[in-house]
C-alpha cells in the first residue's frame, strides 16, 4: 500500500522564518517574550563588575545549545523530506552557538564593556534565529510526515470501498487498521 502514494507538495518556503504551525508558535513564545521583556527593563541598579554567575550562564546556554544540536542531528537523520535543509540549519545553529559560547564568555570576563555586550547580544539574536529555523523546519518536516500517513491511510479506505467480495473486504480491511494505528502513533508523538 505504502509505495503507491503520490509525493505531498506543500506551499511554502523553507528558507522564510514565517512562523505557520501553532506547534512552532507554542514553543518560541515564552522565549521570545523572555527576551523582549530582558531588554525592556533597562539598566540595572544593581553593582557593576564581575558576576560570578556569568560564566555558570554562559555554560547553560552552551549545554542547552548542545541538547539541541543532538536533537537536531537525530531529527535530520530520521527525516527523509527536507534533508538537506534540516542538515543545514542544524550546522547554523552550531556555528552560531560557538559564536554564542565565545561571546558569553568573553562578555562574562568583562561585563562592564558595552562592545562585549553588544557582541553577545548579537550572537544571542543570530542563535535564536538558527534555533528559531531549525525548529520551523523540524516541525514542517514532521507535518510533510503526518500528510504523508494520512494519504495512506485514504488510499487504504478507498481499498476498502473497492473491495470485491468478503474476503477481499476482510483483507483491506486489515490494511486499512495497520495504517490507522500507524497514523495514530505519528499524530500522538505531535501532541508529545
Amino acid at each position: 500500500m505504502t509505495s503507491a502514494t503520490s509525493p505531498i507538495i506543500l506551499k511554502w518556503d523553507p528558507k522564510s522564518l514565517e512562523i505557520r504551525t501553532l506547534t512552532v508558535e507554542r514553543l518560541l513564545e515564552p522565549l521570545v517574550t523572555t527576551l523582549v521583556n530582558t531588554s525592556n527593563k533597562g539598566p540595572s541598579g544593581k553593582k557593576k563588575g564581575r558576576s560570578k554567575k556569568a560564566h555558570v550562564l554562559a555554560a547553560s546556554v552552551e549545554q542547552a545549545t548542545q541538547n539541541f544540536l543532538e536533537k537536531g542531528d537525530q531529527i535530520a537523520k530520521e527525516s527523509q523530506d527536507l534533508k538537506e535543509e534540516l542538515v543545514a540549519a542544524v550546522e547554523d545553529v552550531r556555528k552560531q552557538g560557538e559564536t554564542m559560547r565565545i561571546a558569553s564568555s568573553e562578555f562574562a570576563d568583562d561585563p562592564c564593556s558595552s562592545v562585549k555586550r553588544g557582541t553577545m547580544v548579537r550572537a544571542a539574536r543570530a542563535l535564536l534565529s538558527a534555533v528559531t529555523r531549525l525548529l520551523i523546519l523540524a516541525d514542517m518536516a514532521d507535518v510533510m510526515r503526518l500528510l504523508s500517513h494520512l494519504k495512506i491511510v485514504e488510499e487504504a479506505l478507498e481499498a476498502v470501498k473497492n473491495a470485491t467480495n468478503e474476503q477481499d473486504l476482510a483483507n483491506r480491511f486489515k490494511e486499512f487498521g495497520k495504517e490507522m494505528v500507524k497514523l495514530n502513533y505519528v499524530a500522538a508523538r505531535r501532541q508529545q
